[in-house]
């Protein structure tokens, strides 16, 4: 996954032009831990001209979608994320499927999976789901869930999304102990032209994620993306089980702990 706030940029800057772009991790991912290739889907988020978050999204793999390379010289915009996906059950490949999700003017993305979730954890989810969230999901994954809960807990908080994100990753760790199965649970979330970041995994390796607060190649934004883009030294690796937040015109990364 990968994201980027910032000036208005077009997409095949964020998406094509970096020479280890999210296209190229798609079929040559270097710090993957779970998959050798992300090729069963892509999907793209903006802001449209009124703020609000749109996406592009197809089953197709990343480098075989003929959509993409007209999109990315048509559209711009401040804010982009990107997601190309590796499923971790065969058959849940299918657009309501594939991020990022939209929901309550947010932008989704996370790169993991948690095990057991059809055995054990989808029915804790929809016990605690409140209907009007749980009418939210469409598809069948892991990840639209684990959306539906932190928008659920933002909603009744008082202190922003940030201060959801613990108490949500706190009750998904003790589903997860009692199920005695293990997640990784990289997140993305775009919240107008904020970036809130995760970097976390339960019983597992994090898998790897990197913030630019200020990339010369992309017009000053910053960046986080699950591998660096290129090798332009101001990537920062965020810590294991760390969150941390980018704005446009941020000049560093300040990882906090979760």
């Amino acid at each position: 996954m990968a994201a980027y706030t910032g000036p208005r940029l077009p997409l095949e800057i964020f998406l094509n032009h970096p020479p280890h772009s999210l296209i190229q991790q798609a079929h040559a991912p270097r710090e993957t831990l779970s998959a050798t290739v992300n090729a069963d889907g892509v999907g793209i988020g903006w802001l449209d001209a009124a703020g609000r978050p749109a996406t592009y999204r197809s089953t197709l793999p990343a480098w075989a979608d003929p959509n993409l390379e007209s999109l990315g010289r048509s559209l711009e915009s401040a804010l982009w994320v990107g997601n190309v996906r590796s499923a971790t059950d065969p058959l849940s490949n299918g657009y309501a499927n594939t991020q990022p999700f939209i929901g309550d003017d947010l932008l989704f993305l996370h790169n993991g999976f948690m095990e057991a979730f059809g055995t054990a954890l989808r029915g804790r989810f929809r016990r605690a789901l409140e209907s009007r969230f749980e009418a939210d999901i469409h598809g069948t994954t892991d990840s639209e869930y684990l959306f539906a809960l932190l928008r659920q807990e933002a909603a009744s908080s008082d202190n922003g999304l940030e201060a959801a994100l613990r108490p949500t990753l706190a009750r998904v760790q003790d589903w997860l102990a009692t199920a005695d199965a293990h997640a990784l649970l990289n997140l993305v979330v775009a919240q107008g032209a904020r970036l809130i970041g995760v970097r976390h995994a339960v019983g597992m390796d994090c898998p790897s994620l990197y913030a630019h607060p200020a990339h010369p190649a992309f017009r000053g934004g910053a960046l986080i993306a699950s591998e660096p883009l290129d090798n332009h030294d101001g990537w920062t690796p965020i810590p294991p089980h760390h969150t941390f937040t980018l704005e446009p015109g941020a000049d560093a990364v300040s990882p906090i702990p979760l």
